[in-house]
């Protein structure tokens, strides 16, 4: 596990459209952090990257947002539906295994359906300095090979 600081907005759009350039189809990223940590802002930097005709926004009400780009990019919000049963009747398994990228936000709440090579973004934010944000990720040695040289924007 890596761990990154940023120190705006526009810093972890930055992360994320790094990340973006090392990810592949049949990839997974879980995010995990509090309301407003960062989460859809590095998914934004991940969508422009990826050539999404539309730019990321929260699924949170949807619980899907579906985007074309480069490869298909499944955004997944599991904040307003965290039991594992309504995952599966959505058909969860189908974007975890399919042939696009899949991000998921609040992905703590289906911990055990998430793949095993999943790549983990945990935010925290600094309550004292709004822009302020660690980020740890958790992935294959080539990601965070590349990922490790940033430490801090």
């Amino acid at each position: 596990m890596i761990q990154i600081q940023t120190n705006s907005a526009e810093n972890t759009i930055k992360l994320g459209e790094m990340l973006a350039a090392h990810l592949k189809p049949g990839d997974v990223v879980a995010f995990i952090g509090d309301l407003a940590a960062g989460k859809t802002t590095m998914i934004k930097g991940i969508c422009q990257i990826l050539g999404t005709k539309r730019p990321a926004e929260s699924p949170t009400y949807t619980l899907v947002n579906e985007y074309e780009g480069v490869v298909p990019v499944y955004h997944i919000d599991c904040y307003r539906e965290h039991h594992i049963e309504g995952w599966l009747e959505i058909g969860i398994e189908e974007y975890f295994f399919g042939h696009g990228i899949t991000l998921v936000e609040w992905a703590d709440q289906i911990e055990e359906l998430l793949p095993e090579n999943t790549i983990i973004i945990l935010i925290d934010q600094d309550f004292n300095n709004e822009n302020y944000r660690k980020i740890k990720i958790k992935a294959n040695k080539n990601i965070e090979t590349e990922l490790i040289k940033i430490k801090e924007f």
